[in-house]
């Protein structure tokens, strides 16, 4: 997808959903979490600072699904990350997504967090991408941006992460190569609020809005290993 097309794309996304939001309280993420490390990396972006649309900040906001408090659950379709709260309350972040030939869905756990992670790119990524080295060292310059949340299922790892971005622009499309990207603000919130061991539930596509209930599957519907 062009890059003129995704930006359409999300300011239209933006359009059609503002109109059923009026009342969400956009919050930007807060700096408390921030290290002096992270604000001199952040100081020194070279890519454009590009808002996100408005119907993808981050946001407190009702949430009427059941998985339990704590919890993260990915929307692809509609390009939410949700951190699951009390009360039946959720810290939604709008997020790029991966294509659908790329994407993942499933239930699995963080596995592995790390800050300012070094990229090692997948031999699928070389296959597909040309010319990258064997390993890109953090920093603000690096695609996966201020944070990673590595996923796993059992002791495999999916090789599917959720993490920061120097791409902001893209937050509300699906162009990424299956991993969930996050303002490198928004991940830096969220990886201060988890721990190793979060269950994260990522949605099977069209199922954003199924009364489908995770926390059942891990009591019991799912033969998934998590640990």
């Amino acid at each position: 997808m062009s890059s003129l097309n995704v930006k359409l794309a999300i300011l239209a996304a933006g359009l059609m959903l503002s109109g059923c939001m009026q009342g969400t309280t956009y919050q930007a993420a807060p700096t408390a979490a921030m290290k002096p490390a992270d604000k001199a990396q952040l100081d020194k972006a070279r890519y454009d600072k590009v808002p996100v649309a408005e119907p993808f900040r981050r946001a407190i906001v009702n949430y009427h699904r059941k998985e339990m408090p704590g919890s993260i659950v990915i929307d692809s379709d509609n390009h939410y990350l949700y951190l699951v709260q009390d009360g039946g309350k959720a810290i939604r972040y709008g997020i790029t997504v991966g294509e659908e030939a790329l994407a993942f869905s499933g239930i699995a756990r963080v596995g592995n967090m790390a800050e300012w992670p070094k990229w090692t790119p997948t031999a699928d990524i070389h296959r597909r991408i040309e010319g990258l080295p064997g390993t890109v060292p953090g920093g603000v310059d690096n695609p996966l941006g201020a944070r990673a949340l590595y996923l796993y299922q059992g002791n495999r790892d999916t090789l599917f992460r959720i993490h920061g971005t120097n791409q902001p622009e893209y937050i509300g499309a699906s162009i990424s190569s299956g991993c969930i990207r996050m303002t490198n603000e928004d991940v830096i919130d969220l990886y201060s609020r988890v721990k190793q061991g979060t269950i994260v539930v990522v949605l099977d596509p069209k199922q954003g809005d199924s009364p489908f209930n995770s926390k059942m599957a891990l009591q019991g519907g799912s033969n998934m290993p998590l640990n």
